[in-house]
C-alpha cells in the first residue's frame, strides 16, 4: 500500500522521524514540523496524535482558522478528506495510516459482520484517553524497528480500529462479550508453538491463526487462560528462556538476544535488566 499522505508530507517542510510497516499492511509514521501550511487528501485513512506542541496549529474551516491542539490532541482523517493546516509553532505528532479492508476486517473480526462500508466521521483536536493511552502504553515506548515490539504494536492497532469503529463511525453495534479461555489443548500446543518461534518477528495475527481464532477473540481469551495479555507473555518467555540459556550454554550475548527475538544485544540487555533487575553480564560473573 503506498499511503499518499507521506509523499504529500514530505513535498512540505515536515521531517519523518521514523516510520514502521507492520504485518498487516498499515503503517506508522511519526513527524516534526514548524511554520508550514499544509494541505493533504488521501486515498486512505489517517489517525493522527500530538505528541508535542501543536497548540498554534490550525485548521482551515467554513468558518475561518480554528485551533485546539496540544499533546494528547487526535484528529481523525477518513479517506477522501481535505483539509488545509497552518503550523505556526513546532510539533511532533504519529500517524497510522489505514485502509477500507483494514477496517471492514476488524468488524469482521470482532462482530462476526460484514459492513459495506464503514463510514468514519472526522475528527479535529478532539481529547480521547483511549487513544492516548493505547498510544503512548504501546506505540511510544519503545524503538518501533525492534522486532520484538511487533507484537505488542499489532495489538495496539488492533485496539484503535476497534475503538474507531465503535464510537467515531455510523455502526451502531454493542461489542460482543467474550466469555471464557482456550482449551487446554489448544493453550498447550500454542505455547509449544511460541517457544518455538521466539526468534521471529511475531504479530497477534501469528498467534490467533494457531488457535483459528480472530485477532480480537483470541487476545481476550489468551488473557483468560493466562491472566496477561499475549504480547507480555511473548516478552516473558524471550526474556526466561534466554537467561536459561545464559546459565547453561556457552553462547555470546549476541547469539542469545537473535535466538530469542531480540534486535540486538543492547536492547536484549536493557530488557534483561528491567525484567529481572541485574544484567545479562551479571549471570556470567558466577
Amino acid at each position: 500500500m503506498n499511503y499518499q499522505i507521506l509523499d504529500q508530507l514530505q513535498q512540505h517542510k515536515a521531517q519523518l522521524l521514523d516510520s514502521v510497516e507492520l504485518g498487516s499492511g498499515m503503517q506508522l509514521a511519526m513527524w516534526q514540523n514548524n511554520q508550514d501550511r499544509v494541505n493533504v487528501c488521501s486515498n486512505h485513512h489517517t489517525l493522527s496524535m500530538y505528541i508535542q506542541g501543536g497548540y498554534q496549529s490550525y485548521q482551515k474551516t467554513a468558518q475561518g482558522w480554528h485551533n485546539g491542539g496540544g499533546p494528547d490532541r487526535m484528529c481523525l482523517m477518513p479517506q477522501d478528506f481535505e483539509s488545509t493546516w497552518d503550523l505556526r509553532d513546532s510539533l511532533t505528532f504519529v500517524h497510522l495510516y489505514y485502509t477500507e479492508q483494514h477496517l471492514q476486517r476488524v468488524a469482521e473480526q470482532v462482530w462476526d459482520r460484514e459492513p459495506s462500508q464503514i463510514v468514519l466521521n472526522p475528527q479535529i483536536f478532539v481529547a480521547d484517553p483511549q487513544i492516548s493511552m493505547i498510544y503512548r502504553h504501546f506505540l511510544l515506548n519503545d524503538a518501533w524497528q525492534n522486532r520484538e515490539n511487533h507484537l505488542q504494536m499489532s495489538t495496539a492497532t488492533t485496539l484503535l480500529l476497534n475503538h474507531l469503529i465503535k464510537n467515531y463511525s455510523h455502526v451502531q453495534w454493542q461489542t460482543p462479550e467474550v466469555k471464557g479461555g482456550l482449551s487446554p489443548y489448544v493453550l498447550k500446543q500454542l505455547l509449544e508453538w511460541i517457544d518455538q518461534h521466539l526468534h521471529l518477528s511475531l504479530t497477534l495475527s501469528d498467534l490467533a491463526q494457531q488457535s483459528q481464532l480472530s485477532e480480537y477473540h483470541f487476545a481476550h481469551m489468551f488473557k483468560q487462560s493466562m491472566q496477561i495479555p499475549p504480547h507480555q507473555y511473548v516478552m516473558q518467555r524471550r526474556l526466561e528462556l534466554a537467561h536459561q540459556a545464559l546459565k547453561i550454554t556457552s553462547s555470546n550475548l549476541t547469539e542469545i538476544s537473535s535466538q530469542y527475538g531480540f534486535s540486538s544485544s543492547s536492547h536484549f540487555s536493557h530488557r534483561f535488566k528491567k525484567y529481572f533487575g541485574y544484567s545479562p553480564s551479571q549471570i556470567r560473573k558466577y
